[in-house]
């Protein structure tokens, strides 16, 4: 299952974040960078607020437009926008594409499309269209820079900084192989390597969270806690920090902030496929930090 955490997370972490705690001053300020940041990307015209259809492609053909009977109905598309097939290989090809409809930036042809998540980027003005894959099935996602959600965008909604909840957490590597069971909002469930855990101690209790490596530089934490019933993200949220002091093999030390705690794109559009928390990583201790809810 390709669930492109980076991309989940949709932010740029400060360099301020992989190095020694820096001054209150310097603190803020990067904080309140890194929450414009975080807005940006989210309201940018192709962040998760442009989302506006996810379509499961079966067998056979799928038609697109604003049009009546198309398959996926979008308001800002021309009557037919394109139609897409699947063969019994999975195989995905492109038919009666509309004028000035592009392909990976060239004019669309009938034919096969690049295969792979996301490898075909099919434009139409503010219009894009992509297929990603999710387990064993294939969907359409169109993202709308006139989207309802980005156009009608009211801000994010944070807790205050807090110092407490920047912690260095003990840096535990896996003796062997570990994986964690991350299941998504679709009903899939995938096994995703884990390299270890992080423990750290707050509020006189020792707490203990599972990363997945998301990249070379960086781990990613699918959390819940206590507040997800009351003021944040009900299905969880998402953490990313630098790797381990001394690296991913060697008992260190890994600093988690959940003042940069972030909602997952389910947070804003029912047309993402985010992973949520495994169960190791759902706490019972309330952590009022980070992103809240945003339609509170």
């Amino acid at each position: 299952m390709k669930f492109r955490f980076g991309a989940l997370a949709c932010t740029v972490l400060p360099a301020l974040f992989f190095g020694q705690p820096a001054g209150p001053d310097s603190y803020v300020k990067a904080m309140a960078q890194f929450r414009e940041q975080r807005a940006a990307g989210l309201s940018a015209p192709e962040g998760w607020l442009s989302l506006v259809a996810l379509e499961w492609l079966k067998p056979g053909d799928t038609t697109v437009g604003s049009g009546p009977g198309e398959n996926v109905h979008l308001d800002h598309a021309p009557t037919h926008l394109l139609t897409l097939h699947v063969d019994p290989k999975g195989i995905v090809s492109l038919a009666n594409p509309a004028p000035g409809t592009t392909v990976n930036g060239k004019p669309a042809l009938a034919g096969d499309l690049p295969q792979g998540d996301s490898a075909a980027e099919i434009r139409n003005n503010a219009l894009l269209v992509t297929i990603i894959e999710r387990g064993d099935r294939l969907y359409l996602r169109v993202k709308d820079a006139y989207s309802p959600t980005r156009v009608r965008f009211h801000g994010l909604s944070w807790y205050p900084v807090e110092p407490q909840f920047r912690v260095t957490a003990r840096w535990i590597p896996a003796k062997t192989a570990h994986t964690l069971t991350i299941p998504n909002v679709l009903g899939q469930v995938s096994q995703e390597n884990s390299p270890g855990v992080a423990e750290f101690t707050l509020n006189g209790q020792t707490l203990r969270l599972a990363p997945i490596q998301e990249d070379r530089n960086s781990l990613f934490f699918i959390f819940r806690d206590a507040t997800s019933r009351t003021t944040t993200y009900g299905s969880g949220r998402f953490l990313s920090t630098a790797l381990p002091s001394n690296g991913m093999l060697s008992p260190g030390k890994v600093v988690l902030d959940f003042n940069m705690a972030v909602n997952p794109p389910c947070g804003y559009t029912p047309y993402a496929t985010c992973p949520l928390p495994p169960t190791e990583n759902r706490l019972t201790i309330a952590l009022p930090a980070g992103e809240r809810r945003y339609h509170d």
